[in-house]
């Protein structure tokens, strides 16, 4: 069984985009930019977005945290919005979700300039990743790509279940799966929870990724000898002996699978990490569509 190591590859991709950014400064321009929009005080949307600060201060990003209160309106939200939208300065922004429940997410997140849209949300990106033209990519499935092409995972040919359809990530996977690409070409079924026989779809796949917000869901007899597995999942469950109370655990279980498949991410440290990481690579692409040409005019 390899261990497909998000958090070790991550690092390693963050080194890579710091010699670039340090290339990209010694040539008179300046470092990129990212800015996270955080609205409210939701645990842990605070503990992503300082994940993905602390991310950018290692690849050499400049990285700006803008905090709204709760109870922002929703002109108010989209005023900021197009503020961001508007400064020179800001290559790619991120909208932290969920948003509040007085707010229209659907109608805030067309509001960012798809230009901007490092996480490859609005539908102008989703409309081209769909076309196979180049676009922002949504971060998790971008992440979990990476991680098959890193670690040389065969896909081409292969038969591959997706377990949930969210826009921002199972429905995204699923085309991503399925369109003509290195890490692409397989045959493609999205379940979900009006779906029939999951066990027996799950059985025939060669890739599984698992995306259905249910801890432990998918257990051994539910995968074939050789699988591989892309865990999305991020669940906490009570456990007296932990510091905390309680463990985070995928939607995988991984110790009842990890002897049978060829191949697993685990959780933490598996897609999480690729998920923050390609948000960076997104903004770079996004510099250099933007400040970047600029400076090569000059």
């Amino acid at each position: 069984m390899q261990l497909l190591d998000g958090k070790a590859l991550s690092q390693s991709i963050q080194l890579e985009l710091k010699a670039e950014v340090e290339q990209i400064v010694a040539q008179g321009g300046r470092p990129p930019h990212l800015v996270a929009v955080l609205v409210g005080e939701h645990p842990a949307s605070a503990s992503y977005v300082r994940n993905k600060m602390r991310a950018c201060e290692r690849a050499n990003f400049r990285s700006s945290l803008k905090k709204l209160p709760v109870d922002i309106a929703q002109e108010d939200l989209l005023a900021e919005i197009a503020s961001l939208n508007q400064d020179p300065e800001v290559d790619g922004y991120i909208l932290q979700l969920p948003l509040p429940a007085h707010i229209d997410e659907q109608l805030v997140t067309q509001a960012v300039a798809p230009e901007k849209d490092v996480d490859g949300f609005h539908p102008y990106n989703l409309g081209q990743m769909l076309l196979g033209e180049d676009s922002y990519l949504p971060a998790t499935p971008m992440g979990m790509i990476t991680l098959l092409e890193r670690y040389g995972m065969e896909t081409s040919g292969k038969e591959a279940v997706v377990i949930g359809r969210s826009n921002i990530v199972g429905r995204p996977m699923s085309v991503l799966l399925s369109r003509k690409h290195p890490q692409g070409n397989c045959t493609v079924t999205v379940l979900h929870s009006r779906s029939q026989n999951m066990a027996e779809h799950c059985r025939r796949a060669d890739i599984i990724v698992a995306a259905i917000g249910q801890a432990n869901f998918l257990t051994a007899d539910m995968v074939k000898e050789g699988a591989i597995i892309l865990d999305v999942g991020i669940n906490a469950i009570d456990d007296p002996k932990a510091k905390r109370g309680y463990r985070l655990v995928g939607d995988v279980d991984f110790e009842g699978v990890k002897e049978k498949v060829s191949a697993i991410t685990p959780v933490p440290g598996g897609v999480g990490p690729m998920t923050v990481v390609s948000l960076l690579m997104n903004c770079l692409k996004a510099y250099k569509t933007g400040a970047g040409k600029a400076l090569e005019k000059q």
